[in-house]
């Protein structure tokens, strides 16, 4: 993705989490893709089940100069999503964007929803509207789950603003009003819709900066979106999928969706509400 010249959002706030390091309780790969099925892109801090519940989560501080150059990354990628959600919003809703802050956190830290972790993975928090994502994810991404390269990073930051988007268009809340009075097996049926239209819009997204593009960059974002389908992250944990406990999707359902967004650019083609068949 070239990024060269572009500005860095000022939405983007920097901290550096106090307390232990994420260790895996001795779960081992398998059962750590299994815990980071569950939390994954939810706003679940899924750290106990790694660490085993005795880990105090603190508030941050800056990072170190390490952490510059990923830090730098989110905030020009983030600059991409304000330029990108200012445009439609205008073009196609009528009316103005707002647009999320970014937290880049390492270790651990805090935020409205609870506690944010490296085990956490990227979420958004509709509380204080922010977008929580650890330094070590984008690591983790390329080494654990294959699904290496910076379009594959840079859509996973624009998948935690299309749910800001959400938050904005008043579908976050009135999805969460229903979940919370329905069934275990409802409730997870509600959140697959929400995490497929968040993928579309990241396709949206990526319509709207093809001239940032290089070659193999849609390939690394759909195969990022195959990576984290709920049957491929439940076969990786050694179970047989599940679609009553799926919470995202299948892997060809999000990149089937994040395909849509990009063939059409389109708000109203992302309604996961309206059709049967996902």
């Amino acid at each position: 993705m070239r990024l060269k010249g572009i500005r860095r959002s000022s939405n983007v706030e920097v901290r550096r989490g106090g307390g232990r390091g994420a260790r895996a309780g001795g779960l081992g790969l398998v059962g750590v893709l299994a815990v980071l099925a569950i939390g994954y892109f939810t706003g679940i801090d899924v750290s106990p089940l790694l660490v085993g519940g005795d880990r105090q989560v603190q508030q941050g501080t800056p990072v170190t100069q390490a952490d510059s150059e990923q830090t730098q990354f989110v905030a020009q990628v983030l600059t991409t999503t304000e330029n990108v959600w200012a445009e439609v919003f205008q073009q196609q809703l009528g009316r103005d964007y707002v647009p999320p802050r970014v937290v880049v956190f390492s270790d651990v830290t805090q935020s409205a929803c609870g506690g944010a972790s490296g085990a956490t993975g990227p979420f958004y928090c509709p509380s204080d509207q922010k977008a929580y994502l650890d330094t070590q994810f984008f690591a983790m991404m390329s080494q654990r789950m294959g699904a290496g390269g910076d379009f594959a990073a840079a859509y996973v930051i624009a998948h935690e603003v299309a749910h800001h988007v959400q938050n904005q268009l008043g579908i976050l809340p009135q999805v969460n009003a229903l979940r919370q009075k329905s069934s275990d097996v409802e409730a997870n049926a509600l959140t697959v819709r929400l995490e497929l239209m968040a993928d579309c819009f990241s396709g949206i997204w990526a319509a709207n900066v093809q001239g940032l593009m290089e070659r193999g960059d849609l390939d690394e974002a759909l195969n990022a979106a195959r990576k984290i389908g709920d049957d491929y992250l439940q076969k990786q944990a050694g179970r047989v999928p599940q679609p009553h406990t799926f919470t995202h999707g299948t892997s060809a359902q999000r990149s089937g969706w994040f395909q849509r967004g990009f063939d059409s650019g389109q708000v109203d083609q992302c309604d996961t509400f309206a059709t049967e068949k996902l």
